[in-house]
């Protein structure tokens, strides 16, 4: 693998899809065939926010997802825990250790029978060194079946710098890129609304800038509030830029 390469060709995709399809790719030739990655606002209380709010991608199994992300069971998993009070790597090894002593929850050890049950058993987690505040990215790396703790500390010992330099640079491309779960979420007129709104102008400041009516500004408004499913124009211009959806090119 020419790590070099690899690189430059996550650096020049144009889309979230073709980051991760690079990033799955390669963590397969490195042992690992299952991700699932997080990147999502953080609540007081070191909490994950609301799903709405998170970009998650992975490749499990639509039966996996459908449990583990459509019934919420990724708020009790520990290593989800671990990823949002740490920043590096783990290996989850730790998970047969916090059993043993006991440090874990109910709910956890729900989550760790399930993820048992659908063959996630050796792996590690990367915790991203966060880029803003109240906001986590980390990605979960399933080892091929059959592989155990001791084969997966022995893939990073041999590639671990590899890995790591591979999925940070995956992280940073697709924090920069458009939501994909949000591509038609917001009309290129409510677009640029929000980003006059982001510039400090006002509806009227807008409207002339826009060359339309302050109703027509104030309905722009509104229908993105109503598509980023939020209380105030504040609040869209937040969850609009966490998600690359304004001040981004069209490509």
């Amino acid at each position: 693998m020419d790590q070099l390469s690899d690189i430059n060709d996550l650096l020049e995709a144009r889309c979230v899809d073709e980051v991760w399809a690079l990033l799955i790719e390669r963590m397969r030739e490195y042992g690992f065939d299952r991700l699932l990655y997080i990147y999502a606002r953080i609540n007081p209380g070191n909490q994950l926010g609301e799903p709405g709010n998170a970009l998650m991608l992975s490749n499990h199994s639509k039966a996996y997802l459908d449990r583990f992300v459509g019934d919420s069971l990724y708020r009790n998993a520990p290593m989800v825990r671990w990823a949002n009070e740490n920043q590096g790597v783990c290996n989850w090894r730790c998970i047969d250790e916090m059993l043993e002593t006991g440090n874990v929850t109910a709910a956890e050890r729900q989550v760790i029978a399930f993820n048992r049950q659908h063959g996630v058993f050796a792996g590690m987690s990367i915790s991203f060194a966060a880029l803003a505040v109240r906001a986590k990215g980390g990605i979960g790396l399933v080892a091929h079946a059959g592989l155990g703790h001791d084969d997966v500390d022995r893939i990073w010992q041999r590639h671990g710098a590899e890995i790591l330099a591979l999925t940070r640079v995956a992280h940073l491309r697709i924090i920069s890129l458009p939501h994909p779960q949000a591509r038609v979420m917001l009309s290129p007129r409510q677009r640029e609304a929000l980003e006059w709104v982001a510039e400090g102008k006002t509806t009227l400041d807008i409207a002339v800038l826009m060359g339309v009516s302050v109703a027509t500004v104030e309905k722009h408004l509104r229908l993105a509030r109503e598509s980023l499913n939020v209380d105030n124009t504040a609040q869209a211009v937040a969850k609009a830029t966490i998600m690359n959806q304004i001040f981004t090119m069209d490509v």
